[in-house]
């Protein structure tokens, strides 16, 4: 099992949307809205870190209204 977080930077006002679009992608153990420099944290829960680029990479990042994101893989 693979695990990672993802964190997601939103255009202006759609953290919210965003926040329902994401956690209906597949493997995504939970979304939070949080503050600081970034608005989102996703938690994925996957086989390989072939799925973590997929889910990140291709799902998330092709939803409208993501600016950027940033992943990191947990170690243990």
């Amino acid at each position: 099992m693979v695990v990672a977080y993802v964190f997601v930077k939103a255009n202006t006002g759609d953290a919210d949307r965003l926040k329902r679009e994401i956690t209906d992608i597949g493997d995504i153990d939970r979304v939070s809205i949080v503050a600081g420099d970034v608005d989102l944290v996703a938690k994925l829960a996957v086989e390989t870190p072939a799925d973590v680029k997929e889910i990140a990479a291709d799902a998330i990042q092709g939803i409208g209204g993501v600016e950027s994101t940033r992943t990191y893989v947990a170690m243990e």
